[in-house]
């Protein structure tokens, strides 16, 4: 690998310790240096409050808030932090939702390592980094309508905790709501998407590509 890091510093957010693991001997054989790992949003954004990296490298489904939720707040506190997504969901709308939301880059967990390297190199260096594979169905005029582009922002980020087997009440827990407000936002999504039910609405999510089964 011609690729070096010398001396940047990153934090390495994801739920699967073996993931952060393969993550941080790839990174700091290459001379970066990993100031600490997350494994939840909560997690993250402490880590992000309390340490100043070049780069957070973080994935979007894991436990609590989740990533984009997450990415919003770290944001919110930090405009100029440097946030590359390292996801499983191949999706577009995914990577749309999380390169509005401010994320520097967008990584699909299954490209080479030398990609990881590289799309950490261009987003510390404050370039835009997308996925080739995701760059390519961006540029399609023609593919599939998403269910999740109906949705407003926190209707998604409830969509996606709720069709991860999350409870209302943990979601309201999760985003600070009241219970009552996240079964609003869980009448819209069903009323947006024609579901019927959390079995419908898990469902759609797996259909979309945006949690695995």
């Amino acid at each position: 690998m011609s690729t070096r890091l010398d001396n940047l510093t990153l934090i390495l957010a994801d739920d699967h310790a073996i993931v952060r693991m393969g993550f941080r001997l790839l990174l700091e054989g290459v001379g970066a240096r990993v100031l600490a790992e997350a494994d939840s949003g909560e997690a993250a954004q402490l880590c992000m409050h309390e340490l100043d990296p070049d780069v957070l490298v973080m994935d979007l489904s894991m436990p609590g808030c989740g990533g984009l939720a997450a990415l919003e707040r770290i944001l919110a506190r930090k405009p100029a932090a440097r946030i590359l997504i390292a996801s499983a969901h191949a999706d577009a709308i995914t990577a749309e939702r999380a390169l509005k939301a401010g994320a520097a880059g967008y990584l699909c967990k299954r490209s080479a390592p030398d990609e990881l390297l590289r799309a950490v190199g261009l987003v510390a260096s404050g370039q835009r980094y997308i996925d080739p594979e995701i760059a390519a169905a961006l540029r399609r005029a023609d593919r599939p309508e998403h269910p999740a582009e109906a949705l407003t922002d926190k209707e998604f980020n409830v969509f996606l905790q709720l069709a991860q087997g999350r409870s209302v009440a943990e979601v309201a827990s999760d985003f600070h709501l009241s219970p009552n407000t996240v079964g609003t936002h869980l009448y819209h999504i069903k009323q947006k998407l024609g579901l019927q039910n959390m079995a419908e609405l898990a469902m759609a999510a797996v259909r979309s590509g945006l949690i695995e089964v």
